[in-house]
């Protein structure tokens, strides 16, 4: 009774989820950072 194998398909399907809304939320601080900096031209 082994239900904790998880298949190695589905772990890198959800690794690259979470990297991609990692990602997204990157970009979105960058732009952030970037919009403060040109305000202060």
């Amino acid at each position: 009774m082994n239900k904790k194998k998880i298949s190695f398909d589905d772990l890198i399907k959800k690794n690259k989820e979470e990297l991609l809304k990692d990602k997204v939320m990157l970009e979105k601080i960058e732009q952030k950072i970037e919009a403060k900096h040109v305000g202060q031209k």
